[in-house]
């Protein structure tokens, strides 16, 4: 990488960064905190990167983030290879998440569903069971939200076309979700 393209980098996440809506983070945490203290939990899905993620998120939830707590309810819905590979042959990779939904989501439970396309079909059938089932969905999607943006209560749309950039700004909005619902809840 040559020092003209480190900069432009830096001032793509600066605009991005500079886009956040402070208080659209701070309703995904207080309903994911309102969740949790209601005995609900929060599930969370994507693929490749968003699946690193999303397993990222739920170990801030489950272990800590900042503070010396008490595990909170969050399921990476990427990790149980038995049951991903199960549901991917036996029915369709599409069928991965919503299936799991299906099986341990609950109404007041959360859906977090992270899409850098905004399109990735499994996680839009993910979402759409959480729907039905009366789960507060919460979308992390890039470029302009996809067909995933309408299945969600709550959407973190980073509107540019750069994978890099959106992970960025997505990992970034997730650590301060922890941050609130532990400062919520602690």
């Amino acid at each position: 990488m040559k020092k003209e393209a480190f900069l432009q980098a830096i001032s793509q996440l600066k605009e991005l960064l500079d886009s956040l809506d402070f208080e659209l983070i701070r309703s995904i945490s207080e309903n994911i905190a309102l969740s949790i203290k209601n005995g609900g939990k929060v599930l969370i899905c994507g693929n490749g990167g968003s699946a690193a993620d999303a397993q990222h998120m739920a170990a801030e939830f489950v272990n800590r983030f900042l503070k010396e707590r008490k595990p909170l309810p969050a399921i990476a819905l990427t990790v149980d290879s038995s049951v991903l590979t199960s549901i991917a042959n036996d029915y369709d990779f599409n069928d991965v998440f919503a299936k799991q939904v299906e099986a341990i989501g609950n109404e007041g439970d959360i859906l977090i569903g992270i899409s850098t396309s905004g399109n990735s079909e499994n996680v839009f059938n993910a979402l759409s069971v959480a729907k039905d089932k009366g789960m507060k969905t919460i979308g992390f999607l890039g470029k302009d939200g996809g067909k995933i943006l309408p299945l969600c209560d709550y959407a973190i749309v980073v509107k540019s076309n750069s994978t890099p950039r959106i992970q960025e700004i997505h990992e970034f909005v997730m650590h301060t979700i922890c941050q609130m619902v532990e400062d919520e809840l602690f």
